[in-house]
């Protein structure tokens, strides 16, 4: 089982346009209702490739029982943590014309500390059962920014491995609890070090900095197109997957996350997790809705991924 750990949940409500124009009328025939949240959008890509998975979050009001429905949709076994307030609705906007999407987010859980303390403690429990815990996305605003480095150390003393996917405060907190793998994409990168990489080579160059100046064990860097970065004890890696004509790019870091968790618990080295983590990140681009991946697309994508030892 794979423990996929999302404090800020979501439901996205997917809206294919042609083209974002502000200030005009825009219609659209087709919005999707998908899982939305980080860590949950994992949770999907686990079950596509056929792993059991726990789902793990903070839920409320009535788009928080619509959320439960979808994730127990997947066979995901959810993990929930009722509050007050509202869960999050995601308003993706996808335009179909120029291939990109932007969200609009709405609502917010209120969490006391008697609910906080009642995800540490089933936290605690489900870890475990667990061989890699996945933490992903924003922390709600009521919570403190170092919850990630709460649940950390709970998953180290059970000598389960983490992966840590988020930005600024939220994982820098983290960081110092040396997680097993640190993943952010490029942007969230230059946002959380206070960095900016014009170009592949500078980017490198930073993020190498940051790896050894942070002492981290494991970092990854997605790059959307131009493929995902890999700094490790053996090297650093560069992984590309061919270009896809994408429905729905959204969720696409998070199922490079899915997979590195998968083939690890698989016993796969970094050349051979990151060659899936590319194929099934590729594939997923593919699909409406977030998370949704297809394996017979993993499959032709997969022999065309290149994976190069860059240092």
């Amino acid at each position: 089982m794979i423990l996929a750990v999302c404090p800020n949940t979501a439901l996205d409500k997917i809206l294919f346009i042609e083209e974002w124009i502000p200030g005009t009328p825009m219609r659209t025939d087709r919005i999707v209702t998908s899982v939305g949240g980080k860590g949950l959008n994992s949770a999907v890509v686990l079950r596509h490739l056929g792993v059991e998975t726990v789902g793990m979050g903070f839920f409320a009001g009535e788009i928080g029982k619509e959320l439960v429905c979808l994730v127990e949709e997947y066979g995901i076994i959810p993990e929930v943590i009722w509050t007050g307030g509202t869960n999050r609705i995601a308003h993706v906007i996808a335009e179909t014309k120029n291939k990109r999407h932007s969200h609009v987010i709405a609502g917010q859980p209120i969490i006391s500390k008697e609910q906080k303390q009642e995800f540490i403690d089933r936290f605690s429990v489900r870890v475990q059962e667990a061989e890699w815990v996945i933490l992903a996305g924003s922390i709600p605003k009521l919570l403190n920014n170092d919850f990630y480095a709460e649940l950390i150390p709970i998953a180290q003393a059970a000598n389960v491995p983490t992966l840590i996917d988020s930005q600024k405060a939220f994982i820098i907190k983290a960081i110092e609890t040396k997680p097993d793998i640190v993943k952010l994409n490029w942007e969230e990168f230059e946002w959380t070090f206070k960095k900016k990489a014009e170009t592949l080579d500078s980017l490198i160059e930073q993020a190498e900095d940051i790896f050894k100046e942070r002492e981290l064990k494991n970092m990854v860097v997605t790059l959307g197109i131009d493929g995902i970065l890999a700094f490790t004890k053996e090297g650093v890696y560069l992984a590309k997957a061919p270009l896809q004509e994408p429905k729905n790019a959204a969720g696409a870091g998070d199922a490079v996350s899915s997979a590195l968790a998968w083939r690890f618990s698989l016993g796969d080295d970094w050349e051979s997790a990151l060659r899936w983590a590319s194929a099934v990140s590729a594939a997923s681009v593919l699909t409406e809705r977030t998370g949704d991946v297809f394996q017979e697309d993993i499959d032709r994508i997969f022999p065309m991924v290149t994976v190069k030892k860059i240092i």
